[in-house]
């Protein structure tokens, strides 16, 4: 069996909103090159969660900590798509070069490195096609594709998925699948929230429930 790796830990994370704890004192690694899925039912704090390893919110309580030298701007999001989202008015290029805006200091235009990452991740996503379409007249299947690129312009270690199948047709899901399992295997370490419990059982590592440790971590 091959050696557990952390890279990340939590420990006695407490993360919510206002007074409102959705996750509590919560032990739990993320581990080098795991496949996690997190399974649970609505408002059982599984997206908060995510939130909280990307560091887009802070803990209330406890803390998180990023390990093997893992860095912020190595860990790729992918959200819920949002109804704003779906009718940018850009191409695909663009939607995915627009990951790296917080990156480009003073500089007003993209390098030839940012270009090329893109050209990169779209091609791992197989939307570099689809470079120049319009990202609003794109399928939804097409669109969720264009943004896990843009994710994986900043995952270099870590990848961070936010059910990145609602709302597809079954085709639509399988290719998004393939194509993370497929990240897994070249050694991306995955972490996506997921109401698909078969397509967790089938592809993950190992699997977070929850419903079963909303109220103490294990």
């Amino acid at each position: 069996m091959n050696e557990l790796i952390p890279l990340i830990k939590c420990r006695q994370l407490t993360l919510g909103y206002g007074s409102k704890d959705l996750v509590r004192d919560l032990d739990y690694d993320v581990n080098v090159e795991d496949y996690l899925c997190i399974i649970g039912r609505n408002g059982s704090g599984k997206t908060t969660f995510l939130r909280g390893l990307a560091g887009l919110l802070s803990p209330k309580a406890g803390s998180i900590e990023l390990c093997e030298g893992l860095k912020r701007n190595e860990i790729g999001y992918l959200p819920q798509m949002t109804v704003v989202q779906k009718d940018f008015p850009a191409s695909a290029e663009e939607i995915v070069l627009s990951a790296f805006q917080g990156k480009k200091g003073l500089l007003p235009f993209y390098t030839r490195a940012n270009r090329d990452r893109a050209m990169e991740c779209m091609t791992l996503t197989r939307t570099d096609s689809l470079r120049k379409a319009c990202f609003r007249e794109l399928s939804g299947g097409q669109k969720q594709r264009v943004l896990l690129a843009r994710a994986l312009c900043a995952a270099e270690r870590l990848l961070l998925l936010d059910e990145p199948v609602t709302g597809l047709d079954p085709e639509s899901s399988e290719t998004m699948y393939r194509i993370i399992r497929d990240l897994h295997k070249k050694g991306m370490t995955i972490v996506m929230v997921t109401h698909d419990v078969d397509a967790a059982l089938d592809d993950a590592t190992r699997v977070m429930n929850f419903d079963q440790i909303s109220v103490k971590g294990k």
